[in-house]
């Protein structure tokens, strides 16, 4: 009996931080990606659509989301000067809400899921899907899929 107890209690230890990843509280990643440019003429740069500043929800969240048009037309949201808590299975999110302050505003509201995120810390880059309407999307929205919470937003106004 006693066997089948510390078999059982190491079975839940694995799942539990499996769940829970909680090696991911102490372990930074960081990344530090340029913004690529489909073409070598350093003339034709890309054009800036729309930006904000992250803001924190349920941890603190800092930097720049920005949407840059690239010269082929590619579309690529761009995070800078980025910091967030790490935490297991963390997303980005391109967000229908204007700002998101909770979890249930972005999940209500819609959003389109561009990927993993690359790193806790720094600058980084996700393409967008061709055929997402940007003017569709007002925020970007740090979301760790695992518990459903919103770590931060950026509310995304226009360039000029």
């Amino acid at each position: 009996m006693r066997n089948v107890l510390i078999a059982a209690g190491i079975i839940v230890i694995i799942i539990a931080w499996y769940l829970f990843r909680p090696e991911k509280l102490f372990i930074n990643e960081s990344v530090n990606e340029e913004l690529e440019t489909a073409s070598t003429d350093r003339s034709d740069s890309p054009r800036l659509i729309t930006e904000g500043t992250f803001h924190g929800v349920a941890h603190e969240t800092r930097g720049t989301a920005s949407i840059y048009e690239l010269p082929d037309g590619k579309r690529v949201l761009r995070l800078t000067g980025f910091e967030t808590s790490n935490g297991p299975d963390v997303r980005v999110f391109l967000g229908a809400a204007r700002d998101a302050n909770d979890n249930d505003t972005v999940t209500d509201a819609g959003y389109v899921e561009l990927g993993a995120l690359k790193g806790n810390i720094g600058d980084q880059n996700y393409e967008i899907p061709t055929g997402i309407t940007i003017a569709d999307y007002h925020s970007v929205t740090i979301w760790c899929k695992r518990f459903g919470v919103n770590f931060g937003t950026a509310p995304l106004t226009a360039s000029n």
